[in-house]
């Protein structure tokens, strides 16, 4: 819990505790494990331990501010102005913030007594999965908060029902996993924030504990199906659910602890919500976490997004746009028919450069509506929302003049113009007229309203803004009405406004008809002053403009918001519809650029890439080095190709990236993009696995070879003949035999009883006599070139197999010293004429070991005699002088060189 505060322990000690802090004590007693934002002026205060912490993560001063019990009170603040930079560092930091604001107007409080405190309350409760501000989001990255709890499969078996929510965009989320699969959705997820029934059992919780988001404990009452059932239709404003679809028991009570939550979070605020999506597992391809993890889909090796599959192909111009991509690329489809409405949009741009190029121009411009209908939903909003979706509405109408002048549009462009037309309302109008070029970040800055849009408005303007020419005016009226050219109007700081004539002009004013207009308020000696009901009125006018100005903005400011969330429904899909016209601009731009091709993608058993390329790697070489382009020939359902191709070859020289890169091409050829390739032909992938790499689990007290058994049984356990599995080194943990054996069965198993499409890269080449014992395996290697003793990669992939592994060139390559690479060569030596294995040859150990004992120190002192005749070369070379030689003594000083190397 976050700041601990000391209590009271009589009524003495309670009565001398000031009102303000009782009402600070109160507050922070409603919401503990929350760092109170407690609003004084214009800065959010923290006291106690809060500050005390606050001051640690955020490095600003800590300071004091009175007694409490006797002792300082400390206390720390940040300025309203910049709260948001520092919510985001401490909820990156793992705090939760509950943000206490005034919720009235201090000169009120003031009237209810000198000592009374204005009144203030929590207005929301900021957690990692409830975010909304642009400064604490990642632009092109979505933000949900995800409740899990148990469920009854359709199938009848246990799993795990999820509701995730993105409170920032409106998305919703729902879907049902086998509790094998719960890793992997929570992977693609990537929720912030999970929501975890009190009841959870050990093994969900370790889950959980897995997983990088903020978990927090949820009350078992509230995962309740017909709280989530009230709760949604309240939140999509309908009375019965039946347009949406059918719900499960255990989808309806992960809703209800996920909308409970932001109910308590927003403090009864309600977010935007899109109709609720359910992602059913037949409907995408199935991807573990390990898997994910291995092919870096979204986050690179180092945790950041440089280097993973979505940098390398990401050419979207919108923050919406991204975020779809991501979606899509994390949740590839299974239907070869929605495969082909994606990738026909993506072939329509791709010949239509110039329609591209005029769409990708225009939805540069296009801002984050999704995002700024969320904030004017929750009360959060600013002019720059409103300002942002009729920016929005602009960019779709020229978004839609550009799609209306090409040809027939296929696939997803027929339905994205369609929304595009039907998603114009009068709104657009309404805000254009309404709102300023340039506007402020928060409605009571004013300012946004233009001249002219409302005439209340602006004569309030005009008295604050130009009191002078209104006063001028006034007295300018009264002089000529009098007929006293020096009446003046004149202001101090007790009167205010009056009028001032001289003693002989005033008696002018206190005869009729000018008495009754005319009231005498000061006597001087030299002059009189009077002042009207007109001028008293404009005083007080001008003094209350400002406020008034600003009033009646924030007032517009509603009515504005009120008129953009009643088409809020047709705005959301709007904004959707142009993150899907960026994603099929994009990918077509990536493309051109890249040269990649459209896949075939059907119901076929096939896996037939010719000339694949790694996305990633490619791209990382930037031209410098040409990627060397393969072949890959997979079929669950033709001889003409195998279904499980064993690969050998050394290390480096390119396994794991041809592995990997077929996984990538089936991932993209399926969220709807072109590949890189020369062709492609995909049978739909129903779960795709990899298992490449090693890595241990020290924390669960799993080494990496544990690791490694628990991936590859989850693989053998789960893939099914639709399935795709790319396998690295199994078995390269334990000892020889194990390992071969462990390896051989693995292979047989995908074989026989998965029957699915396999890449199996290996170095115990004793399996390759599996391609003439099965007959659906078939061998294939990486080729290399030895010259001089040295191996040159050639990264190709070719029929056959490696007859080694050339372990002690690759050992050479990486800096192994001279003498260790001498004496490997010699110990492969002995073991090759031994045996067929390193077991074969040392199943007697110590005698092995004596009868190597000798050319072992053979071998260090040829080292130490070769080391010092290189000594002696240098040496020699060094005291040549080249310039002063003829050819002949050159010639013959090389061949006197040669004789020491000899």
């Amino acid at each position: 819990m976050h700041g601990t505060v000391k209590k009271a322990d009589s009524a003495t000690d309670a009565d001398a505790v000031t009102p303000m802090m009782a009402q600070y004590l109160e507050i922070k007693a409603a919401h503990p494990g929350y760092l109170l934002f407690y609003r004084m002026g214009d800065f959010f205060e923290l006291f106690f331990d809060d500050a005390v912490e606050a001051a640690a993560a955020l490095g600003i001063h800590l300071t004091k501010r009175g007694k409490h019990l006797g002792e300082d009170i400390p206390m720390a603040g940040v300025p309203v102005a910049r709260a948001e930079e520092y919510l985001h560092k401490l909820i990156g930091k793992g705090y939760r913030v509950a943000v206490c604001d005034q919720t009235e107007d201090p000169a009120e409080a003031k009237k209810r007594g000198a000592k009374v405190v204005v009144r203030r309350e929590v207005v929301r409760l900021v957690t990692p999965g409830t975010l909304t501000e642009d400064g604490l989001l990642e632009a092109g990255g979505n933000n949900f908060l995800t409740s899990v709890c148990t469920a009854r499969l359709a199938g009848g078996g246990a799993g795990y029902a999820l509701a995730s929510v993105d409170i920032s965009t409106g998305e919703f989320i729902l879907s049902e996993v086998a509790a094998a699969d719960l890793p992997g959705e929570l992977a693609r997820l990537g929720p912030r924030e999970i929501l975890a029934p009190d009841s959870a059992d050990a093994e969900l919780q370790a889950v959980f504990d897995e997983h990088p988001a903020a978990i927090t404990p949820t009350p078992d009452a509230h995962f309740s199906a017909r709280a989530g059932e009230a709760a949604m239709k309240a939140a999509l404003e309908v009375s019965v659910l039946d347009g949406f679809g059918d719900f499960t028991t255990g989808e309806l009570s992960a809703v209800g602890a996920a909308l409970k939550y932001i109910e308590l979070t927003q403090v009864g605020a309600k977010p935007l919500l899109r109709p609720p999506r359910k992602a059913a597992g037949h409907d995408a391809m199935i991807m573990d976490a390990a898997t994910r993890a291995s092919l870096e889909l979204t986050q690179g090796i180092n945790g950041g997004r440089e280097g993973s599959l979505l940098w390398a192909v990401d050419r979207t111009v919108t923050a919406p746009g991204a975020r779809e991509l991501a979606a899509r690329i994390n949740r590839p489809l299974t239907s070869p028919e929605a495969i082909d409405a994606r990738l026909s949009a993506v072939a329509l741009l791709l010949d239509a450069p110039r329609l591209r190029s005029g769409l990708r121009e225009r939805l540069r411009e296009a801002p984050d509506g999704a995002r700024a209908l969320s904030r004017l939903k929750l009360g959060r909003g600013s002019p720059r929302d409103l300002g942002a979706v009729g920016h929005m509405l602009a960019c779709a109408a020229a978004l839609r003049e550009l799609l209306a002048g090409a040809d027939a549009l296929p696939g997803e462009l027929g339905e994205i113009a369609e929304v595009l037309t039907n998603s114009q309302t009068p709104v657009r109008a309404t805000l254009s007229a309404a709102l300023e070029d340039e506007l402020p970040g928060s409605a009571r800055d004013g300012g946004f309203i233009r001249a002219g849009y409302d005439a209340d408005l602006d004569e309030n303007r005009k008295l604050r803004d130009d009191s002078r020419s209104v006063i001028a005016g006034l007295q300018a009226k009264y002089a000529e009405e009098t007929g006293l050219k020096s009446l003046k109007v004149r202001h101090n700081n007790i009167l205010g406004y009056f009028l001032e004539v001289s003693a002989t002009q005033a008696e002018r004013l206190r005869e009729p008809p000018h008495n009754e207009t005319f009231r005498l308020r000061q006597s001087l000696a030299n002059a009189l002053r009077f002042t009207t009901p007109e001028l008293a009125e404009t005083e007080t006018r001008i003094t209350l403009a400002g406020e008034r100005a600003r009033a009646i903005e924030q007032e517009i400011f509603g009515r504005l918001s009120e008129e953009v969330l009643a088409e809020q429904d047709a705005l959301s899909a709007l904004a959707e519809a142009i993150a899907r016209l960026d994603v099929a601009c994009a990918l077509a731009e990536l493309a051109e650029e890249r040269n990649y091709v459209r896949p075939r993608v059907d119901d076929s058993g096939a896996f037939v890439v010719e000339g694949g390329r790694h996305p990633v790697v490619e791209q990382t070489l930037r031209g410098s080095t040409p990627f060397i382009a393969n072949d890959c020939a997979l079929s669950a359902d033709s001889e003409d190709a195998a279904r499980l191709v064993l690969l050998t070859g050394p290390n480096m020289a390119g396994k794991s990236t041809y592995l990997r890169q077929n996984a990538l091409i089936a991932i993209l050829a399926q969220a709807g993009s072109f590949v890189p390739a020369k062709s492609a032909h995909i049978g739909v992938v129903d779960r795709l696995f990899s298992r490449v790499g090693a890595s241990d689990d020290l924390a669960r007290g799993r080494s990496t070879f544990m690791v490694e058994m628990v991936e590859t049984a989850a693989i053998l356990n789960q893939a099914g003949p639709r399935a795709l599995v790319i396998l690295d080194e199994i078995g390269r943990g334990t000892a020889t035999y194990d390992g071969l054996s462990i390896a051989w069965a693995a292979a047989e198993h995908l074989h026989d009883v998965n029957q699915c499409r396999a890449l199996f890269a290996t170095h115990y080449h004793e399996l390759t006599v599996l391609a003439e014992r099965l007959p659906g395996v078939a061998n294939a290697t990486i080729r290399v070139k030895e010259w001089r003793d040295e191996i040159v990669f050639l990264h190709e992939v070719a029929p056959g197999a490696a007859d080694r592994s050339y372990g002690i060139q690759v050992a050479k390559l990486a800096g192994l010293p001279r003498a260790a690479v001498k004496r490997a060569r010699e110990v492969l030596a002995r073991l090759e004429r031994e045996g067929s294995s390193a077991g074969a040859a040392m199943d007697d150990l110590p005698l092995f070991a004596a009868a190597l004992q000798e050319p072992a120190q053979e071998a260090y002192d040829g080292a130490d005699e070769e080391i010092a005749a290189l000594k002696t070369l240098r040496e020699e070379i060094t005291a040549l002088d080249p310039d002063g030689m003829t050819p002949r003594d050159a010639l013959a000083e090389l061949y006197r060189l040669k004789a020491l190397i000899d």
